[in-house]
């Protein structure tokens, strides 16, 4: 099990907000379904618990969180940001960017502060749960909370058509 302590732990830690740890194991050949089955493991349903994906807008890095049981419309996202064309980075560029392996990368405590963007399905949820910088953790906070603390940017990124 990794450590409890994080580079996003310590951010929230040094910042107030109240969050609560779920550790979990989850087979690392579970492909595409491996956020669900990290909702599965921490007991929330998937709705609830976001991925955190590197995008570039227009040439620009920005992070998206959106729930795992559905997929990022770039459209969307590059329409929220102000931008033309979105597009996933490379597995590598975003952990370059954010400091953090790919299945751990969390919106807080980030190498460089990229500007967040949320799905607007998360205000609908009294606490979310978001990579807590480490597989095998995830961190359970408000929305609230997760909007303030990253000063993220609260927008539909999720064609009706892409939820799960």
């Amino acid at each position: 099990m990794p450590a409890r302590t994080t580079r996003a732990t310590a951010a929230l830690d040094r910042l107030g907000v109240p969050y609560v740890l779920h550790r979990y194991v989850v087979a690392e050949k579970v492909g595409d379904g491996y956020g669900e089955a990290v909702a599965a493991a921490i007991g929330l349903p998937g709705a609830r618990v976001l991925k955190t994906l590197v995008v570039e807008v227009d040439g620009t890095p920005v992070v998206a969180a959106v729930p795992v049981t559905a997929r990022l419309s770039t459209r969307l996202l590059a329409r929220a940001s102000g931008g033309k064309r979105a597009e996933m980075v490379a597995p590598s560029v975003a952990e370059r960017l954010t400091g953090y392996v790919t299945g751990g990368i969390s919106p807080f405590g980030q190498k460089r502060r990229l500007d967040l963007y949320v799905d607007s399905s998360v205000l609908g949820h009294d606490t979310i749960a978001v990579s807590g910088g480490a597989r095998g953790i995830q961190l359970e906070v408000s929305p609230q909370d997760l909007i303030r603390a990253t000063k993220a940017t609260v927008a539909a990124l999720v064609d009706d058509i892409n939820r799960r």
